[in-house]
């Protein structure tokens, strides 16, 4: 009944897509094409290998990387507010026969896929740019990673749509908290660039966990486990959270 529940909110979320999808494709594409450009290509003078990979090698997976969880935060984020602020969706959910699990879940399906489609169309401009090759059978562990980021992006977008009321307040929250996590994640510089004292703190960031475990996933196969452990345990309690913030919204 939950997966029921669920799967009716990610088809009505898909729907919406659909009506949009190409103009939503070419703005997503924009920024992290223009962040590859300047970096990846403009650097690729002064910075030839980084971790003896070509540096344009090195920051792709992460632009893929950041594309889709931040594709997955923005769609949990904002339809949830609009549902709850302009359509009064919230107010239909009290009334049928709906869970709070299987809103989440509904939100963390529909994050994911969403996620997924704008970061393959990313992929597909960064690979015309700077072609690479790397064994298919990397592919599913950095799926793996992907999945745990969409969802603890997914949970933090639900939080965020749930107790926010100002739109402008979630572009906030992205600008000020999201990007500059994400941006000292390593993206664009190696790990070891940081100070001995700041690095052990850097590297228990979930942020941290997702970016340079997808990568080296993709490119050798391979992952630390301390990686997927701060994202297992980072996805449950964003998942508990988003559960129990919007249980108590929607009982207001």
């Amino acid at each position: 009944m939950i997966l029921r529940g669920a799967l009716s909110i990610f088809g009505r979320d898909l729907i919406v897509l659909r009506r949009s999808l190409f103009s939503e494709l070419l703005s997503v594409v924009a920024s992290p094409l223009t962040l590859y450009l300047a970096f990846g290509v403009g650097l690729k003078g002064y910075i030839s290998q980084v971790e003896g990979v070509p540096y344009g090698v090195f920051i792709a997976p992460g632009l893929i990387s950041m594309t889709a969880v931040l594709a997955a935060f923005e769609e949990s984020a904002w339809s949830m507010w609009f549902h709850r602020r302009v359509q009064k969706t919230i107010e239909e959910y009290r009334v049928s026969p709906i869970t709070v699990y299987d809103i989440v879940i509904g939100k963390l399906i529909s994050g994911f896929a969403q996620g997924a489609i704008k970061g393959v169309a990313v992929a597909l401009v960064i690979f015309v740019l700077t072609p690479f090759s790397f064994p298919l059978r990397n592919l599913g562990l950095y799926l793996l990673f992907i999945s745990l980021g969409a969802m603890i992006f997914s949970c933090l977008g639900t939080i965020c749509g749930t107790v926010i009321d100002k739109p402008e307040n979630i572009g906030r929250i992205q600008a000020v908290v999201i990007m500059p996590l994400i941006f000292m994640s390593g993206i664009f510089f190696p790990l070891s660039s940081y100070p001995p004292s700041v690095l052990p703190i850097i590297s228990l960031l979930p942020t941290t966990a997702l970016f340079e475990g997808a990568r080296s996933a993709l490119l050798t196969g391979s992952c630390g486990p301390l990686h997927l452990a701060i994202l297992l345990v980072t996805a449950v309690i964003f998942f508990i959270l988003a559960v129990v913030v919007f249980d108590r919204k929607i009982e207001e």
